[in-house]
């Protein structure tokens, strides 16, 4: 650290930058300040001055405000608070819903044409819930430190806060959610389930089965296991996947794969569409999701669920024989992965294989925009865009894109 760290400047933020940070000058050098909106003017504390390319800051004051700022739905996140005391998790708390939906479209069709190379604009849609984007999440990790104090880490730190309200979890995990010391443990999971009680996971304890809902259709998987955080994600990406799939390229008898499956919600929604006859190979490296999804997608005969990781799987497609190879290039590849993306070796086994269309969810903007370029270079075409405040108050958005061959 240098001789800047602590000092207080003025700023004027003029974007937002992927990340949930807004972009301000100082002196032609730039600074990455948090808890700002693009537009008003700060006072901001500098924290890491140690690249000559950029600094950091946080902001504690505000000195004239953008017209979308208002109260910060947690206060344990708000400017009141120290910045090295405000809770993490709630980045956009600070700024009104429809503006922070403004700036995660921004922040996407940016990383579409500086990542992608593609010109694209997209509305981010939002999801059933409170207007001010609270109560959704019914998944929350709590974290305790030497001392016992539970809580969420503060905000790009790993020390843990104490907070008296958690409120954009659903009413089930806060009311859970443990308030007074702890040991012995480093975490405590609350979650609360479609489907029975919610319920706490202290530590490292051997996973319980539990069962989500989704419409009609109802799920099982391990209460340590993946499963979308937003109450309503779940229906909303099934939906979404279905919407993205053109139905004249899709043939349920190919050899249609579901790449990084969990426990097969995304390769369930294909399925609906498809019908009965349908045939897919739902692929995920977590041994115990593949057992979820192999009991989860038993009502289709043609589903298998296979334990492996994806990028190595796919490398056995450049071995398949001519039969198969014709299924493939018929095929509906549905891609999930984390939030690193696919990434190009993945990418390039799939589309050597030459499949009808591919439909990739994505939980980052900028690996999204980066796997998007490498399929364009590729010869697969971005079709339909849609995106999804699924983390309302945070930086994140979610993506669905449809890409069919040149």
């Amino acid at each position: 650290m240098g001789e800047n760290v602590g000092r207080e400047v003025e700023l004027e933020p003029q974007r937002i930058a992927h990340g949930g940070i807004s972009v301000a000058r100082l002196d032609g050098r730039v600074v990455f300040v948090s808890d700002a909106i693009p537009g008003e003017r700060v006072v901001a504390r500098i924290t890491d001055d140690r690249k000559k390319a950029f600094w950091q800051a946080d902001t504690v004051r505000v000195l004239q405000p953008s017209p979308h700022r208002r109260p910060h739905v947690w206060p344990e996140a708000a400017l009141e608070r120290d910045p090295d005391e405000r809770a993490g998790g709630a980045e956009f708390g600070h700024i009104a819903v429809p503006h922070q939906r403004e700036l995660k479209a921004q922040v996407l069709t940016d990383a579409l044409q500086r990542f992608g190379g593609l010109e694209r604009r997209v509305e981010v849609e939002g999801l059933p819930g409170p207007a001010d984007g609270t109560r959704w999440r019914t998944r929350v990790r709590l974290h305790v430190d030497d001392d016992g104090v539970v809580g969420p880490y503060a905000a790009r730190s790993h020390r843990v806060v104490p907070v008296a309200s958690l409120p954009l979890a659903v009413e089930a995990v806060e009311a859970l959610a443990p308030r007074d010391g702890m040991t012995g443990v480093d975490t405590v999971d609350v979650l609360a389930p479609t489907e029975g009680e919610a319920r706490l996971i202290v530590g490292r304890q051997t996973p319980s089965a539990i069962r989500e809902r989704v419409g009609e259709r109802e799920f099982r998987l391990d209460d340590d296991g993946f499963w979308q955080v937003h109450r309503a994600a779940p229906e909303t990406l099934s939906s979404a996947v279905r919407d993205a799939v053109d139905p004249e390229l899709l043939d349920p008898r190919a050899a249609n794969l579901d790449l990084y499956g969990g426990v097969g919600l995304l390769a369930a929604a294909l399925g609906d569409l498809a019908g009965p006859a349908l045939r897919i190979t739902s692929v995920e490296s977590d041994a115990r999701a593949t057992e979820h999804a192999a009991e989860n997608l038993a009502e289709w005969i043609g589903a298998r669920a296979e334990t492996g990781r994806v990028e190595r799987w796919v490398r056995g497609l450049a071995d398949a024989s001519a039969t198969e190879r014709a299924r493939l290039g018929a095929a509906t590849v549905i891609l999930d992965p984390p939030r690193a993306g696919a990434g190009a070796d993945v990418l390039t086994a799939i589309a050597a294989v030459r499949p009808a269309q591919i439909v990739y969810v994505a939980c980052d903007p900028v690996a999204f925009a980066r796997d998007a370029g490498v399929l364009d270079g590729l010869g697969y075409t971005l079709g339909s865009l849609r995106a999804f405040d699924l983390f309302p108050n945070t930086h994140h958005v979610e993506a669905v894109g449809r890409f069919t061959r040149e």
